[in-house]
Order: C-alpha cells, then structure tokens, then sequence
C-alpha cells in the first residue's frame, strides 16, 4: 500500500535565495533546453548535458540510442528523455544496486532537483516512496512535483541551482565530484580505492640517449647470460718444445 509523501521543512540552502547577479559570470550554470535549439550541433550538446547530469559520464555502451532519437525528433519531451535515463539499466546498476535507499535518494535528488536533500527527515521521506512505489513511482514522484516544474519545466536539462555562496571564495563542488557513485559498503566491497606500491624505482632516460637499433649495448644482457669461459693460458718452457717434431714434413 502506498503512503502519501512525509512531510518535511525546507531548509534556506543556497538554491531558495534569490538570485542578485547582473549578469552572468563563469559560476553560472549553463542552461541547455530546446526552447532555443538552433542546430543538430546544440541539440548534442544538450543530450550530452543530460547525461553528465544523471550519469556524470556516459560510454558508447551506455546511450540510449532510442530515447535520443525520439527526443531528435520531437516525439519526447527533455523531461521524458530524463526520466528514461532514470530508469535505464545503467542508472540502476550503478546507482540503485550499488547504495542503500537513502544514499539513493540523495543521489536522484541532487541530479533531478538540483539541490541537496534539506535533512534527514527529507531521505526518510523519500526513501519511504522508494520502498512503496518502487524505483519507477519515486522517480515519476521527482519528475512531477511541482520543485521540478517550477524549475526545469519540460524542456530543460536539470542542473545545480545557485552553487556559488557569496562571502566564499571558493563555491560548492559539483554534485558528481563530491558525491560517489558508489556507498563505501560497496567501495569496500568491489575492492577500491586500491594502492599500487612499487618495490623498484623506475628510471627515465632521455630518448637521444637509448641506445639505438645495432648498438652493442642492447646485446649485453645476451653476452652476459652466455657466461663464456675462456681457456687458461698454459704455462710452457720454450726448452720443452721439440722443434723437429713440431715442423712439419715430407714423407
């Protein structure tokens, strides 16, 4: 049976200020939406955008070639397209599989909304759809609730909202740098961070000092590893030496 959303203070984080920039600055996100499209090469740059948003990095294996192409042309909305990288087998994989439900939802609710989660009482609240609805309801849950309207609306790429503080010299990290993939049960789990401690000291020499194709130098390990031993010299008086016998003669 499913439950209604808990209820949950707002906290005044940084996003609910209103924003006082004259004009925009490098801090600004940059908004992608096809409200302006103009060419094939902005509508890349959108998808491109969306998948930084909700999979920080996407590979060739996995696009999802279908949803792209109907986004292309016309026949879903960028809200659509998100929502079906929310509930692609990647997202699940690396995202679902791999933390517990509150870790997951602060994942959806910083790529999603844009903001980090206000509270604990919030991921309970949250984390409570997850367990009822399902990954599917939670995620129509996010994609419908009037935060996301408001904001993004059908046609724009979600994004940090306001990550610049005033009175810092230095803003927030990005959500996809400062929030791991995976929960440390699981980094533990899969075997990182691994540490690689060499018992050699590399070298480097300079490529003008190698030593070049023919060059001796690359045959002496070979020499080395022959291990050739020579023959001792012997110890011969010149008076023992039967000089008659040693010339060589006629018969």
């Amino acid at each position: 049976m499913a439950i209604p959303l808990l209820q949950y203070a707002p906290t005044c984080n940084n996003q609910r200020v209103a924003d006082f920039e004259t004009a925009p600055g490098d801090e600004s996100p940059k908004i992608y939406t096809t409200d302006n499209l103009l060419s094939r090469t902005e509508m890349d740059d959108l998808i491109n955008a969306a998948y930084r948003q909700i999979y920080f990095h996407a590979f060739a294996a996995d696009r999802e070639v279908a949803l792209e192409s109907q986004l292309r042309n016309g026949q879903i909305t960028v809200r659509d397209f998100i929502r079906g990288l929310l509930l692609s087998n990647t997202f699940i994989q690396s995202f679902y599989n791999k933390n517990s439900n509150y870790r997951f939802v602060e994942h959806c609710v910083e790529k999603v909304l844009g903001r980090k989660v206000y509270s604990e009482r919030e991921k309970i609240a949250w984390s409570a759809v997850v367990m009822t609805k399902g990954v599917k309801g939670f995620v129509d849950e996010l994609l419908n609730s009037e935060e996301y309207i408001q904001n993004f609306g059908e046609n724009t790429v979600p994004y940090q909202r306001r990550r610049v503080l005033p009175g810092r010299e230095s803003g927030e990290l990005p959500f996809n740098i400062k929030s791991p993939r995976y929960d440390a049960y699981y980094r533990a789990k899969v075997g990182f961070p691994q540490f690689v401690w060499q018992s050699s000291v590399r070298s480097y020499k300079p490529q003008d000092q190698k030593p070049k194709t023919g060059s001796p130098a690359l045959f002496l390990d070979m020499a080395r590893s022959i291990n050739a031993r020579g023959n001792m010299p012997q110890k011969i008086s010149a008076l023992n030496i039967d000089y008659e016998k040693a010339v060589p003669y006629r018969k």
